[in-house]
């Protein structure tokens, strides 16, 4: 339903004058006698906001950690959302921050409290995030562990009933189901072979219920930029077929932690063939009673594919990245362009075995619309365009990934083409002041742009210490500095960095610490919050982790976070005139930036922030000397 103003509109003044009015009262005013600072950084933000809002710009907002970013953009757009009917989306760096800004205690819980500002705000989580029926009844069948069992629990019995008016409450969400790893999640999770268009369970699906549930928004509807760029992506295919976009149309975007943006569009616009995948699905089609010609070309199709990964692998450029660069031989080509022709046969087959049914409907739908968006990948890769490619570890998979064109392009096309005011909002935005680099990675030629330092006074509170330290002796270092007990947070610049680290401990340390990707990231982060875990490792929080206090008094940087040399970072290097200026070093200022940020973000904050550095990177040091928040010790 849609709710009313929280100020009131008059025929002599404009929505966006009365807008102004009302955020001065209340940034002024209301929330002082309340108890909150008054804070001129954060007013000064949210005027800006208004004014993106009434030139439908794109903003560059940064302001420094404690600004109150949050209650700058809040105001401003749970007021435009009302004006226009249309909610605004406020799109978080990842799935984990979407939890936090809806938490008990947060700023959306403030305004409720302190103003009687009832927000209509609901989740929109990726699609990754919830409970796939079919892939959970297909490892319920060989998985006998008890973390199957807590699942099938969980499931309402209504998933199972018969009747077509069973009402059925939203479920099966990752943060449902805490103590489950990453691992055992990808096992029963949606993944993108899931064709939820043909599921005959989609209508009592948990990811249907909760997109049905966060479509009402009055308000704000909060998703990760993954998502975001999923939608995006995917927006005019699914209309074409006749499906909903996954979000409705909305008036504004927030884009908190905003400088992350490129890379999940990256993530998003992307095709991905698994190694195991078709093999495995095919598998499922082969059922008494398909035709020998089916069959047949079922397993060319299996064995040519096989092939096809066989001469992949030994086409790799040996690298320790994640992202694996692939030199394409003429042998590795030509097994593509036979897979092309295998799955146009295959397809010509299924066309008769539809008419037979002995294949279930679901079954057949599902690898129909697979092998569409398989071959469409293949093609692009034998091409040889302007494709960026290269093989790296999904779900446990081997998986060949491929983006079709430059990213910039495609955000340009359908996001910055659009009329609908876009924010970003961060700490850490631009290089000294200049946002020339995050602007030409998204292809962003007009924009506005601020930037306000934080209020706090680093000096009284913080202390940063350089490291000259040989690589191979970092781990005993960081042994050494964690024998004060310390609450710790370790950055590193890579998963592969993080379990290098991991394997060099000794087994007493490894036991005191929670690393990334043990169990769901949200229950990790609140047992390190609330003190069951003294050092928390991760090679992903370098943004939007927020833990006050004594929750969080010392910061660790392992490494300084240069981009990896893979495929996706060599393509951006081979366009710029000067990579390492152009590339590597904002790059890595902006997320060096971002990690430091984790140490103090209230007034009541303090610690220590070490950063060790090799032989190399100790040469480096007047490189970043200038975005150090102290001097260093």
């Amino acid at each position: 339903m849609r709710q009313s103003l929280p100020f009131e509109l008059s025929k002599d003044r404009s929505f966006f004058e009365s807008l102004g009015d009302w955020m001065g009262d209340v940034l002024y005013d209301e929330l002082p006698e309340k108890g909150f600072e008054c804070r001129d950084e954060q007013i000064f933000m949210a005027y800006q906001i208004e004014q993106a809002l009434k030139e439908k710009n794109v903003l560059f907002a940064e302001a420094g950690v404690g600004t109150g970013k949050t209650i700058a953009y809040l105001l401003p757009a749970v007021s435009y959302a009302r004006y226009t009917g249309k909610p605004a989306l406020i799109a978080c760096a990842d799935e984990t921050l979407i939890d936090q800004l809806v938490k008990e205690g947060g700023d959306v819980h403030k305004l409720r409290d302190h103003l009687g500002l009832t927000i209509d705000v609901r989740l929109a989580k990726s699609r990754d995030q919830y409970l796939c029926i079919k892939r959970f009844e297909e490892a319920d069948k060989h998985v006998e562990d008890e973390w199957i069992d807590d699942i099938a629990e969980s499931i309402p019995d209504g998933v199972y009933a018969h009747g077509s008016m069973i009402a059925l409450n939203p479920y099966g969400e990752r943060s449902d189901y805490q103590a489950i790893s990453d691992e055992q999640w990808q096992m029963v999770n949606y993944n993108s072979i899931m064709q939820c268009a043909v599921c005959d369970v989609r209508n009592r699906c948990g990811q249907t219920l909760h997109r049905a549930h966060y479509r009402k928004s009055s308000d704000l509807i909060i998703c990760s930029q993954d998502f975001l760029m999923e939608h995006l992506a995917t927006k005019e295919s699914r209309e074409r077929e006749g499906q909903l976009p996954l979000l409705p149309e909305v008036s504004m975007i927030v884009l908190d932690e905003g400088h992350l943006l490129e890379y999940a569009a990256q993530k998003a616009m992307t095709y991905k063939v698994q190694a195991s995948t078709i093999v495995q699905l095919l598998e499922r089609l082969m059922v008494d009673g398909v035709r020998e010609r089916t069959l047949y070309a079922m397993e060319r199709l299996q064995d040519d594919h096989e092939l096809f990964f066989d001469q992949l692998r030994d086409d790799l450029v040996p690298s320790e990245e994640d992202r694996k660069r692939i030199n394409k031989s003429k042998k590795l080509i030509e097994f593509g362009k036979k897979l092309i022709v295998d799955v146009d046969q295959l397809l010509e087959e299924f066309v008769f075995e539809s008419e037979l049914y002995m294949i279930p409907e679901y079954e057949l739908n599902m690898a129909e619309e697979f092998l569409e968006h398989y071959v469409a990948s293949i093609r692009i890769f034998v091409e040889q365009g302007d494709a960026v490619d290269w093989l790296e570890e999904t779900d446990g998979e081997e998986t060949l990934v491929i983006m079709p064109r430059l990213i910039t392009e495609v955000l340009e096309e359908k996001l910055f083409s659009k009329k609908t005011p876009i924010v970003f909002s961060s700490a850490t935005l631009s290089v000294n002041k200049d946002f020339s680099y995050i602007a030409k990675s998204l292809g962003i030629e007009k924009y506005q742009s601020f930037s306000v330092p934080s209020p706090f006074d680093y000096e009284e509170v913080m202390k940063i210490y350089l490291h000259d330290i040989a690589q191979a002796d970092k781990t005993a270092k960081v042994e050494e500095l964690l024998q004060d007990d310390e609450k710790t947070l370790i950055l590193f610049k890579s998963k592969q960095a993080m379990n290098i680290f991991k394997s060099k401990l000794s087994m007493m340390s490894r036991l005191t610490m929670a690393f990334e990707g043990d169990r769901e990231l949200s229950a990790i982060v609140r047992d390190f919050q609330e003190g069951v875990v003294k050092t928390f490792c991760s090679y992903h929080l370098w943004e939007g982790l927020d833990l006050p206090e004594e929750a969080l008094t010392r910061v660790i940087i392992f490494d300084l976070p240069f981009p990896p040399h893979d495929p996706l970072f060599d393509a951006k290097r081979a366009f710029a005139e000067d990579a390492f200026k152009e590339v590597e070093l904002p790059f890595m200022l902006l997320r060096l930036q971002q990690g430091m940020g984790r140490l103090i973000r209230t007034a009541n904050d303090y610690g220590d922030i070490h950063i060790l550095l090799n032989e190399q990177e100790s040469t480096m040091k007047d490189v970043f000397a200038n975005i150090l928040a102290v001097e260093p010790e």
